[in-house]
């Protein structure tokens, strides 16, 4: 017997006004433009009740949008409900969860992952999130790399989802990183702007590239060690693996990332399974109250350990 195909249906918020059909139904529902463009081809797409023409029609705020999903692969699927250790709430109302995510752990399930994820954590607690996105990424609207901790926000409500996804694409969310460098980057203080695409060799890497997406990453070095520097990092976009892809690229890559060229012996000595970048702030506009809210992340133990270390050795 065949599954019956998933439908969502939600209203069109006011900031898509006009867009086309496909980017809407993009956005909304966390699809590739090309899966989004074939539904509309399909037929799979109504707004209002219609099915649409095609996919460069435009739509009108409010209108509701409802979609005919394609079943998910077999290996993506929804996370699990799970306990999560160390998966800490930091915020919680009826539109967002701010979590303190652990090392070790993945915003949600992907092809390969095996492990926990922040989905499938919040869930065993009983939260119940957004379900726009995709079926394995529900409330999801930015990305922490399972190597990285730190600060992340989850969407609750439909509301929430299609403000903060906006808000990232429009750059109005300020992600700060505490990042430990190799050496002494020159200047201290500056911007990296250099694209970022698949690594030319290596398909499990990234790096700098002509043909990548622009890729802007902000930096101040805040505290120097003999060997390394402790930075402040702050990102204009949200590329994977773009801090340690940037940091390495200018020749210091992060302590312990070995990934990127890392000196396997320093991350040794200072106790470090994993490259020393923790995202520590996260700022942005509250998508129910319009308020600016704020919230930091502590360093986790490993980190914290290693820069002790550091600061012991001057």
């Amino acid at each position: 017997m065949i599954a019956e195909r998933p439908t969502r249906s939600v209203p069109i918020p006011e900031g898509f006004e006009g867009q086309r059909i496909d980017q809407v139904v993009s956005r909304l529902l966390g699809l590739s433009r090309t899966v989004a463009s074939e539904l509309v081809t399909a037929g799979d797409v109504t707004v209002d009740g219609r099915p649409c023409a095609t996919k460069s029609e435009r739509v009108n705020a409010d209108a509701w949008l409802e979609v005919t999903l394609p079943p998910p692969p077999a290996d993506v699927l929804a996370a699990p409900a799970e306990p999560v250790e160390g998966l800490d709430v930091l915020f919680d109302d009826d539109d967002i969860v701010v979590v303190d995510k652990p090392v070790g752990v993945a915003a949600h399930p992907s092809p390969g992952w095996t492990g926990p994820t922040v989905t499938g954590g919040l869930a065993a607690a009983g939260f119940h999130l957004s379900s726009y996105g995709a079926e394995e990424r529900r409330g999801i609207v930015h990305r922490l790399d399972a190597g990285t901790s730190g600060a992340m926000v989850v969407a609750k409500s439909e509301r929430a989802y299609a403000e903060l996804k906006r808000a990232f694409k429009e750059r109005r969310v300020s992600k700060r990183y505490r990042a430990m460098a190799q050496g002494h980057p020159d200047p201290l203080t500056g911007t990296v702007d250099a694209p970022i695409g698949r690594h030319p060799r290596h398909d499990y890497k990234w790096a700098v590239v002509a043909e990548g997406k622009p890729s802007i990453t902000h930096y101040d070095t805040i505290e120097v060690f003999p060997g390394a520097s402790l930075m402040d990092v702050g990102l204009e976009t949200g590329r994977t693996h773009q801090i340690r892809v940037h940091f390495a690229a200018l020749g210091h890559p992060l302590i312990g990332d070995t990934t990127y060229g890392a000196d396997p012996v320093l991350a040794e000595k200072l106790g470090l399974a994993r490259q020393w970048l923790h995202a520590y702030r996260l700022e942005f506009v509250h998508p129910g109250t319009g308020a600016t809210v704020a919230f930091e992340s502590d360093y986790p133990e490993d980190l914290a350990g290693a820069l002790a270390r550091l600061r012991a050795e001057q």
